[in-house]
């Protein structure tokens, strides 16, 4: 962090010394000498090259006073402030730019780009918005427009407003809303859970529909068509979006289980549910189509069968969750001797097994016990997955 902080000021150094060289080849005799005017930004390097970065910035801020004509460095430096945290620094520095009367179209669009950034930052999403709409609605360069959007699309995503989020979509051109493609269709998925708990099973399909348009959210979107079919008591068409999900993604194989058994279950069709299974642990093995299918061999041949399964699996895929499962089972026709030591181990290897998380970030890392579409530390819209190996899957 100290490297970032040391690096960044040092490029905005060279940007403001870049513009007082070229300010001091058009100055006449009778004005200020050039090694006064550029004192302080000597002042600033020396400070600099000493890691002093906060006198260093006021050491620059002070030699872009006195050439206030450097507008591009007066934002790279509240740029830097906002990257520092002192956003409020940042907002001075881009109002009083925005105050001056000379202040071009072009710079004035930037400017009051870059002060809808401060605000985004700070949480002032009413003045954020508000600005970027002006900024939108105004003519100004496609690269500024697109930043706008892009910037408004992020603000409506922190606020929750999924709709307003698609719609200002609209507004990108082809090649850039196939970029947010992934987002977007998140956005839809966002809708249809909406719709889902207030039972408008048909609005929430028609959202889904949309996000399938955008080829994103393949995973969600079959598990909320499953749950709609499911609620609409079409068990057939429920298995047929559920069974879709491994060919998507097969770390997610445990999140079909439980809604297939439910599935089957309700059509009394138990033993192509065994078949399917069997079929799931050769394709796409994991502890949960193992415990599972142990289950069944559990009802229809008892706890030894089911231990002997279970026993041979984890010689080849060993797993916490499915040692605390055999552990159950011997505990079932072990005798009564070895019950009472295998309850002990049980309740330990229980605890273990609760205080592991279960999903996991593929972006940043970030776990926990439930299953999260965005993350909540890197922002990133489908990365959690179940977690792989001996603590998960």
């Amino acid at each position: 962090m100290a490297e970032y902080l040391f690096i960044v000021p040092l490029f905005v150094a060279i940007a403001i010394g870049w513009w007082l060289g070229k300010k001091q080849q058009g100055w006449s005799v009778k004005r200020r000498p050039a090694h006064t005017l550029s004192a302080e930004y000597f002042n600033g390097l020396d400070y600099l090259l000493n890691e002093n970065v906060d006198q260093a910035i006021e050491s620059f801020i002070r030699a872009l006073e006195i050439n206030s004509d450097t507008i591009p460095a007066h934002l790279a430096l509240a740029k830097l402030f906002r990257r520092k945290g002192d956003v409020e620094r940042a907002i001075q520095i881009h109002q009083n730019l925005l105050a001056r009367p000379d202040l071009n179209r072009t710079d004035f669009m930037r400017v009051q780009m870059a002060l809808s950034r401060d605000y985004y930052a700070v949480g002032l999403l009413d003045r954020a918005e508000n600005l970027l709409q002006e900024i939108i609605k105004a003519q100004t360069t496609k690269s500024t427009r697109h930043n706008a959007l892009s910037l408004l699309i992020r603000l409506y995503e922190k606020e929750s407003e999924w709709q307003e989020a698609l719609e200002t979509a609209e507004k990108l051109s082809v090649d850039e809303r196939r970029k947010l493609a992934n987002e977007l269709a998140h956005y839809c998925c966002e809708l249809a859970e909406q719709a889902l708990q207030r039972k408008q099973y048909q609005q929430a399909t028609q959202y889904l529909k949309k996000a399938d348009a955008f080829d994103g959210a393949k995973v969600r979107m079959g598990l909320m068509n499953a749950r709609i079919a499911m609620s609409m008591g079409q068990w057939k068409q429920a298995i047929r979006h559920l069974k879709q999900i491994p060919q998507y993604d097969k770390l997610f194989v445990s999140e079909v289980i439980p809604l297939l058994r439910q599935c089957y279950t309700e059509q009394g069709q138990l033993a192509e549910y065994v078949n399917y299974l069997k079929v799931l642990l050769g394709q796409a093995p994991s502890t949960t189509v193992m415990v599972e299918l142990a289950e069944m061999i559990h009802q229809e041949q008892g706890s030894y069968a089911a231990g002997a399964f279970i026993t041979e699996e984890l010689k080849r895929r060993p797993s916490i969750k499915g040692f605390n499962r055999l552990i159950d089972l011997h505990i079932e026709y072990g005798s009564e001797s070895a019950q009472d030591s295998l309850q002990v181990l049980r309740s330990l290897t229980g605890q273990l097994e609760a205080s592991k998380p279960v999903y996991r970030c593929n972006s940043c890392g970030f776990s926990g016990r439930t299953l999260l579409w965005h993350c909540p530390s890197c922002k990133q819209w489908g990365t959690t997955k179940p977690i792989q190996g001996l603590e998960g899957e």
